[in-house]
């Protein structure tokens, strides 16, 4: 992609609005976000539930498409991308770490990591090096062989991350990581992003937890659809 728009961000939103219509009846999603996420920043975004934050962590993802306004990444317009276009970019550009893992349950953890590299034709042999790769960098290159019905929640979520991680995406989305976990792996995992952040990683999580946007660089609040309040990191303590 190459940079059309004049800025260096690496994801730019311009007046984005989503609106549903269910019943006759409008829905104002998001309406009017301005939002810039900088090349290896760790942006969270905050608010209470269904202010909007994953609808726009979906827009960001492509897996949803804007109302209105535009979106920039890398410089280039993708709100109007077609499918396959759009699914091209997913699986370059963003690796995504879902709330419910998401994890195919009759793969290993080595095919679940591995799947996302299968759909580029990537040859046998550097498939193997990343997947290993990005087991190592979680922890669970011991458990390559395992199912996700034999692992905890703690470590199917790490398996998560491996799998994001893999094709060395442009962004890493998070939408509620910590959702299904207890407070010992949620903290696993959050600290696990960090150190993965402090490597070059660009991440935007979602979280309705302030203990966890806390860690990030910047934490922007949501609110009825609307970014009503942005604030930086004073000082980021591991939770």
């Amino acid at each position: 992609m190459n940079n059309t728009d004049g800025n260096d961000s690496l994801l730019t939103l311009d007046s984005v609005t989503k609106h549903f219509f269910t019943d006759e009846v409008e829905t104002h999603a998001l309406d009017g976000i301005h939002l810039r996420v900088e090349r290896g920043e760790f942006l969270s975004i905050a608010g209470p539930s269904g202010c909007g934050k994953s609808t726009l962590l979906s827009i960001i993802g492509l897996l949803d498409t804007p109302t209105s306004g535009r979106y920039f990444m890398k410089g280039q317009p993708v709100e109007n991308l077609k499918a396959w276009e759009r699914a091209r970019v997913r699986n370059r550009e963003i690796g995504f770490i879902f709330q419910a893992f998401n994890l195919i349950g009759d793969l290993t953890v080595y095919e679940n990591v591995e799947l996302p590299l299968t759909y580029r034709n990537m040859p046998s042999a550097e498939r193997r090096e990343r997947v290993h790769w990005s087991l190592e960098q979680v922890g669970m290159l011991h458990r390559m062989k395992h199912y996700p019905s034999q692992l905890s929640g703690g470590q199917q979520q790490r398996v998560a991350v491996a799998r994001a991680m893999v094709g060395d995406p442009a962004i890493l989305l998070a939408d509620e990581p910590t959702g299904n976990l207890d407070s010992k792996n949620s903290e696993a995992v959050i600290k696990l992003m960090r150190e993965i952040h402090a490597q070059g990683a660009t991440i935007c999580m979602v979280t309705h937890d302030p203990r966890y946007s806390q860690v990030a660089d910047r934490t922007v609040h949501l609110f009825d659809g609307r970014i009503v309040e942005e604030d930086m990191a004073a000082e980021k303590i591991l939770p």
